[in-house]
């Protein structure tokens, strides 16, 4: 130790410079560990953003998803339910401009509907889907305004005639006190009365037979109408 001692009695004056050298470095190196620290921060700060934007997009999705259901809904009341296309016939008639539009507007967005909200986060498709459902909406909810306005207006007297005589052929087949005689006869007279008027839509007709079928005793030929 004594050499040491020696040195640094006779040398005491490097301690200064040693002294700013170590502490520039002690400096250097406390800088370097910030700007690593901050950038350890910011790469959190991305990441957890980034999680943050892609929960953003799935509950959007989901939004969007539920409203796509609610207005497919609203069309399944009236697809499955021929009276309700019987007292709103345009609903289904392909002739009018407003429901081929509704029609087309239903066949996009379920085309770009995704399998679950997961499977849709691309920004591009998820502009795509938002639009697509949100012209869904407003073309079923256009078209169904124009449908319960106009009625069966568009059908002459004795057309409208007809129209009232299937409501009550309908109401008739569906009646749990009618036999099944009746029950099958008040069907096929009905179809026979929105034959040229109505164009059912085969889940319409499916539905309809559903309720009717079972009414009837076992064993007797339905003699539905093929369609």
């Amino acid at each position: 130790m004594q050499p040491l001692f020696d040195f640094v009695a006779h040398y005491w004056w490097l301690v200064f410079p040693l002294s700013g050298v170590m502490g520039g470095w002690a400096r250097s190196w406390q800088k370097s560990t910030e700007r690593r620290h901050q950038r350890r921060v910011e790469l959190y700060k991305l990441r957890n953003q980034s999680l943050q934007a892609e929960q953003v997009a799935v509950a959007e999705v989901e939004l969007l998803m539920s409203a796509h259901d609610a207005v497919s809904r609203r069309w399944l009341d009236y697809e499955l339910d021929v009276g309700k296309l019987i007292d709103f016939p345009l609903m289904t008639d392909v002739r009018e401009p407003l429901t081929v539009a509704f029609l087309r507007a239903k066949r996009e967005a379920d085309g770009l509907r995704p399998s679950s909200a997961k499977d849709l986060t691309a920004a591009s498709r998820l502009e795509a889907y938002r639009a697509a459902v949100n012209s869904f909406e407003v073309a079923f909810a256009v078209a169904e305004r124009e449908a319960r306005r106009i009625r069966d207006t568009n059908f002459t007297g004795p057309e409208r005639e007809r129209l009232a005589t299937a409501r009550k052929l309908l109401r008739l087949a569906e009646n749990a006190a009618a036999t099944p005689a009746e029950r099958q006869s008040a069907y096929k007279r009905a179809r026979r009365e929105l034959d040229g008027l109505i164009v059912l839509p085969d889940a319409t007709v499916a539905a309809l037979e559903e309720k009717v079928a079972p009414m009837l005793e076992p064993g007797h030929p339905s003699d539905f109408p093929q369609r």
